[in-house]
């Protein structure tokens, strides 16, 4: 039976334990799969259980952030050219359809792609042929692809923002994955498991949460997910004194911060202005901590999506103590 414990898929919730009995389902087959879920669930660890514990575990798992991806140079990106294709190729370059060859093709963000970037990625799928820019022969690529999305592909595609047929290319296989919020005592699961592996990392003594940080843990709603969980204990154990660590950088247990509820009264509170600056606090820390997430601590991409100016948005992650750095690893 597969350890998903060793790929970081840790958890008991049913939901949970539903997708990777699809992720495990997925790997004994070839064919296309969507992985979709929020930003921060584990979409990327998903795509490689599915590739290393299939058959095509020895060769290369090529991931790709389509938003990097200039919409340009998404042809060259992904099927490379030919020399003299262009006047700056003075020599041939592989593809990373071709770097991934034998193996997994990872489309991370698949929504972010323009309709030009849409037509190109459909025709490719369709037969699974390529022709670098410039090149005269059609070659054939011996690669999975493993698409995600942390938007609704179907609500996009109803709106003309995602093509359809490309979605029915995509959608052959598709795992759901659940936010942390929906899944019980799970953030208990993995904050033990981070612990352990920050400890081995580091070589440091042992680090435990205090009963008060159980408590606040399993209350707040991580609108950032597992990376969220991850990064914030990653910083706990760093920096925080002693053996213990307390979280209170988190809402008290029973003041969930949910982004859906953020705006809603507090009838705890002295008054409504206090009711009203507690319920902003909560909203713009989510806010910011999903942004971050998505952007992987880029402020400046950051503050183009949210509309803010760099400096005061900067200035707002300093007021919530995030970490920009530490939402720069890999989307889980």
């Amino acid at each position: 039976m597969e350890n998903f414990g060793e790929l970081n898929l840790v958890g008991h919730a049913p939901a949970f334990l539903g997708a990777l009995e699809l992720v495990r389902r997925s790997a004994g087959c070839d064919a296309t799969v969507l992985v979709q879920g929020e930003t921060g669930t584990g979409k990327e660890l998903v795509a490689r259980a599915i590739h290393y514990l299939g058959t095509r575990r020895t060769f290369p798992f090529i991931p790709v952030n389509c938003g990097a991806l200039p919409d340009s140079l998404v042809e060259n990106e992904l099927f490379g050219h030919v020399r003299g294709a262009f006047t700056d190729a003075r020599d041939a370059r592989r593809g990373l359809v071709a770097e991934a060859e034998g193996g997994t093709l990872f489309l991370d963000e698949i929504e972010v792609l323009s309709q030009k970037a849409q037509v190109a990625l459909l025709r490719f799928l369709q037969d699974f042929e390529y022709r670098p820019l410039g090149g005269a022969d059609v070659r054939n690529a011996n690669v999975r692809v493993i698409a995600a999305s942390n938007a609704e592909l179907g609500a996009l595609a109803s709106t003309g923002r995602f093509r359809q047929d490309l979605l029915f290319r995509l959608n052959v296989l598709s795992i759901e994955l659940p936010p942390l919020r929906e899944r019980s005592r799970d953030a208990l699961l993995l904050a033990e498991m981070f612990l352990k592996r920050f400890e081995r990392q580091y070589g440091r003594p042992p680090k435990r949460l205090h009963p008060e940080a159980v408590s606040r843990l399993l209350a707040y709603s991580w609108p950032g997910n597992v990376r969220e969980l991850e990064n914030l204990l990653h910083r706990e154990f760093l920096m925080g004194d002693g053996t213990s660590i307390r979280l209170h950088c988190l809402a008290p247990a029973g003041a969930r911060a949910q982004a859906g509820d953020a705006a809603a009264p507090r009838l705890t509170e002295s008054s409504f202005q206090d009711a009203k600056a507690s319920a902003i606090a909560r909203f713009e820390r989510a806010y910011i901590v999903e942004l971050l997430a998505r952007t992987r601590g880029n402020i400046s991409q950051a503050a183009r999506i949210s509309g803010k100016e760099r400096s005061r948005l900067g200035k707002m992650v300093k007021k919530y103590g995030l970490e920009r750095a530490s939402f720069a690893g890999d989307a889980t």
